[in-house]
Parts: structure tokens; C-alpha cells; sequence
């Protein structure tokens, strides 16, 4: 397993939003780590989503396979999808026939 290395004071980076709630008990640790590192919370949020995203060994699986496979073969593999059958002509005859006797 690789390790985390935050580094000091290294808060310039790209910023995209990212609306999230982050639980209390979690929040007063990366309070915490915001001080003792001398970064703000967007770059540490930011550097900890990285590090475990890339410690997801299903996810950088599934990352890989969907670069990889051409978009086509993606939707056709794609669990639970059904192609719903082409709609038939309704002719004219056959509307007016009503019931067989």
C-alpha cells in the first residue's frame, strides 16, 4: 500500500466545486490537519479524495476497462439494458377487420 505525503504549505492547485457535507467527526480531523500542515481544507480534501480513489483497486479496474473499450461495445455490454423491439406497420385491413367470427 503506497502512502499519503501531504505536503506543507502547498495549497495552489486547480479548484473545481464540489458541493458535499462532510460528517463532524470528520471535518474536526481535517480542521485539525488543515493546521498542523499549513494548507486549506479544498487542497487536503482534494489530495485525500486522490489518494483513495487511487487505492480503489475495483475502480481503477473499472477506469481502465472504460478508456479502453470503444463507447459502442460499452452501451451494448451494459447489464440490465434491453432494445425494445421495433414498432410493426399497423396496415389498414387488418384495423378494419375487427374479430374473426
Amino acid at each position: 500500500m503506497s502512502k499519503l505525503k501531504i505536503e506543507r504549505a502547498a495549497s495552489k492547485v486547480r479548484r473545481a466545486p464540489l458541493k458535499v457535507t462532510i460528517d463532524g467527526s470528520v471535518s474536526d480531523d481535517l480542521e485539525l490537519m488543515c493546521e498542523w500542515s499549513e494548507n486549506d481544507s479544498s487542497y487536503l480534501v482534494n489530495l485525500l479524495l486522490g489518494f483513495a480513489i487511487a487505492q480503489s483497486e475495483d475502480f481503477q479496474r473499472y477506469k481502465t476497462e472504460r478508456f479502453t473499450t470503444p463507447a459502442h461495445q460499452r452501451d451494448a455490454t451494459k447489464p440490465g439494458t434491453v432494445t425494445p423491439p421495433k414498432p410493426q406497420p399497423v396496415t389498414a385491413m387488418a384495423s378494419e377487420k375487427g374479430p374473426s367470427a
